[in-house]
């Protein structure tokens, strides 16, 4: 049994994750502003009502994690803040508040649990294509997309810093999948594979990934977008 920490559990992969975790027999920490009834019903799952926007509400993770777990072996970053907008139009509150849950949200979530962290610890951090350099990009992504980015190259720079630590780092950047978000930033477009299906990759390749990659980015795409 493993302990995981899983972000945006409230809706869509985060959720099915929690679900699929918990089913095989792990404890699972999910966080979320939202809690669904079905995870608080599992006795697998603990929920924690944490803004990740907001540093101070990580205080309820630190102090979870000191008190119950005291180690953690999996971090599946997986919350996001999608703003589909033109860039002119965005203001600088607005485009401060995806990075604060993409990047921000990221950063100090996983400072908080470096101490809980131990050889064979792996965190894996969803990113998107959007992210990727190169890859196609779409117009009115450019906060989401360029925090997208950030989060993988922090994330390759946390795997150089505690590669002697034995805690892997590694990001998932993902294609279309059939989520709320998706059709928040493409209204009509259908994605060729459901969250669920996205869960079980990533489920895998948490609980297996560190044992072949770390500092690494993994393009999970089979469409553009």
């Amino acid at each position: 049994m493993k302990n995981i920490i899983i972000t945006g559990t409230s809706r869509g992969i985060g959720y099915e994750l929690a679900l699929q975790f918990a089913q095989a027999g792990h404890a699972v920490l999910a966080i979320s502003r939202k809690i669904p009834q079905a995870l608080l019903e599992n006795t697998n799952i603990t929920c924690l009502s944490v803004d990740l926007s907001h540093e101070a509400d990580l205080s309820k993770v630190s102090d979870f994690l000191s008190q119950t777990w005291k180690k953690v072996d999996i971090i599946i970053h997986n919350a996001g803040s999608l703003l589909l907008k033109p860039f002119g139009e965005i203001s600088a509150a607005e485009f401060e508040d995806v990075y604060k849950v993409n990047v921000f949200g990221v950063a100090n979530l996983t400072r908080i649990c470096i101490p809980f962290l131990v050889k064979g610890s792996h965190v894996v951090t969803i990113s998107s294509m959007g992210g990727i350099q190169g890859s196609m990009k779409f117009a009115g992504l450019s906060a989401y997309s360029s925090s997208k980015g950030a989060v993988i190259t922090l994330s390759e720079l946390l795997a150089e810093e505690y590669k002697e630590k034995g805690i892997s780092f590694n990001v998932l950047a993902l294609g279309a999948v059939q989520t709320e978000m998706l059709k928040e930033a493409f209204p009509g477009y259908e994605a060729p594979i459901l969250p669920r299906e996205m869960a079980d990759y990533i489920f895998n390749f948490a609980l297996t990934g560190n044992t072949y990659f770390n500092g690494k980015v993994l393009q999970v795409s089979s469409t553009t977008p």
